[in-house]
């Protein structure tokens, strides 16, 4: 398996496609990525990639894989990604 872009092989090539400095493609991504923890409560939607959103996960009950015990996991806010179905289409094709 390939390994993942790094953030400066995306800055790069965010660059080259765009005819921009590489300096202003960083700048660039991390604003985009500021600005989607900023709005993530509000949920932050990518067109054609996805959606940010904030979930509240209940209390249940889970067990101690070591032990077998029972333990009680509490309720808890967590940020899920949904992708987009243009995304997944161009990934995987469509069926």
């Amino acid at each position: 398996m390939a390994k993942a872009m790094t953030k400066s092989q995306i800055a790069d090539h965010i660059a080259k496609k765009a005819d921009l400095k590489k300096k202003v493609a960083v700048q660039i991504l991390e604003d985009l990525a500021a600005l989607a923890y900023k709005e993530a409560k509000n949920s932050f939607t990518l067109p054609g990639l996805g959606k940010l959103v904030l979930v509240n996960r209940k209390a249940r009950m889970g067990r101690n894989p070591q032990t077998g015990e029972a333990i009680k996991i509490p309720a808890k806010k967590v940020v899920k990604f949904r992708v987009a179905k243009a995304c997944k289409e161009a990934v995987l094709g469509k069926k």
